[in-house]
């Protein structure tokens, strides 16, 4: 989701991204936002390895890309077990008990995690670059050979149970899940990343399903490899062959549902027992992740001529009026067609129709009247630089490279899709607000406190 809080940066720093965006390696111009080196190289069982070339002596960042989130979850009952899975790759191999990969980690001095959303899953270690070996081989061995039991499912399993009500103790979480649960039919963005709490409570009954979840996705073909820091790509392929060779290439192919049109407006009022302020969360169905197309990127400068701190709706709502104390919105670059979601906590109850009617107007306003061409390329620029601020270590490197690569398993997408937002005109603004934004294609969720 995009921020309403636009990121100044310092002239400082902008003369510096402008000659390190604007010259390669060799002096050459370079257009390109993403200016590092990359090389890429594809196993014969289809694993995809990708190095980037950035100076951080003694330092490397290694992600492995899962292509699997929510969305691969279609069939009814079984939400959650994308997610459940990032807890799952800890529970270790015969070669790497979970003591023992944690001690290895310890003694590399590591940060490893992982994290899911709706399209991928991404496990990553950033650590002393004279271990890229011992990182590949623990990291292979936990994809290829990752070994539990029923009793360690089920343990698991309870886990999850314990995260997703921790989760829904805030009242965001339950207002984000009736949203989608109200604007999806059919694709399994319905759902979000953890699951449905009917699923996850029966989730240490489904052992046979996770071994299934695990066969299906956990394979080479489904994973990309990426590097960034201190390493030599030939060390790095000797390794990935070494170490991955082995590996078996799948056989299934996900189906994922095609969510039809909305044709109507749909509402939904749910509230919350303890005291907190009115939330409003509004969901328009906006278009899946393009390199080509330039409605997806146009809408991320729209949610910018919307929600930054300079936005006319912003200064009206939060800085003069204090109507709201939060107010965003934005769509998530996504496989599939997501929402763009608009979230305002609003300080008084009595004024919801009235905030909800003056996002609705503002939106109104931008279909019929073209942006400054100042604001817009302003808001542009602010956009390109505060990318480019994120890519200044190797673990924010590798997860923006991977961010893109999960879309489409192409690096060049990322400097393909900024070259899109520099295009970003007036018309593409007015083209889609009035393409996405239309009432029938509205959800609306207002959370109150119960007794309100």
């Amino acid at each position: 989701m995009s921020s309403n809080r636009r990121r100044f940066v310092p002239l400082f720093f902008l003369s510096v991204c402008l000659f390190s965006l604007a010259r390669n390696a060799s002096g050459q111009e370079n257009p390109d936002i993403f200016p590092f080196p990359v090389t890429t190289f594809e196993l014969d069982n289809g694993l995809k390895v990708v190095g980037v070339d950035y100076d951080s002596p003694g330092i490397v960042a290694y992600y492995t890309i899962v292509r699997t989130g929510s969305r691969n979850e279609v069939e009814k009952g079984f939400s959650g077990y994308a997610h459940f899975f990032e807890h799952m790759m800890f529970r270790g191999t015969e070669k790497y008990p979970p003591s023992a990969y944690n001690a290895v980690v310890k003694r590399i001095g590591a940060d490893s995690n992982a994290f899911t959303t709706s399209d991928w899953t991404a496990y990553y270690i950033v650590a002393n670059s004279g271990e890229l070996e011992t990182i590949v081989d623990l990291e292979s061995d936990r994809f290829i050979n990752l070994m539990y039991t029923e009793e360690d499912f089920r343990t698991e399993a309870g886990a999850i149970l314990g995260e997703y009500n921790l989760n829904f103790s805030n009242p965001i979480s339950l207002l984000d899940e009736t949203l989608h649960d109200l604007a999806f039919e059919v694709h399994p963005y319905k759902h979000t990343t953890i699951g449905l709490l009917a699923d996850v409570t029966d989730m240490p009954n489904n052992f046979d399903y996770s071994v299934q979840f695990y066969d299906r996705y956990y394979r080479p073909e489904n994973c990309i490899v990426v590097v960034v820091g201190d390493f030599e790509n030939d060390e790095l392929f000797r390794l990935a062959e070494n170490y991955y060779g082995q590996w078996e290439r799948g056989t299934f192919t996900a189906e994922i549902p095609q969510e039809p049109p909305q044709t109507e407006s749909r509402l939904a009022r749910v509230t919350w027992p303890n005291p907190t302020q009115p939330l409003l969360m509004m969901g328009y169905h906006a278009p899946a992740f393009s390199d080509e197309r330039i409605d997806m990127p146009a809408l991320d400068v729209f949610s910018q001529l919307l929600f930054s701190e300079s936005a006319p709706l912003f200064r009206e709502l939060y800085m003069s009026e204090q109507v709201v104390d939060v107010l965003q919105g934005g769509a998530l670059d996504s496989r599939d067609p997501p929402l763009f979601t608009i979230l305002a906590r609003i300080t008084d109850s009595s004024r919801i129709d009235y905030v909800l009617g003056a996002i609705a107007s503002e939106i109104e306003r931008l279909k019929s009247e073209p942006v400054d061409i100042e604001v817009l390329s302003e808001t542009k620029s602010h956009m390109r630089y505060g990318f480019a601020m994120g890519l200044n270590n190797p673990g924010g490197i590798a997860r923006t490279i991977g961010h893109y690569l999960q879309l489409t398993e192409n690096p060049d997408t990322v400097n393909r899709v900024y070259q899109l937002y520099d295009s970003v005109s007036s018309e593409d603004i007015q083209n889609v607000a009035n393409a996405y934004f239309a009432e029938s294609n509205r959800t609306v969720v207002i959370l109150t406190q119960e007794d309100q």
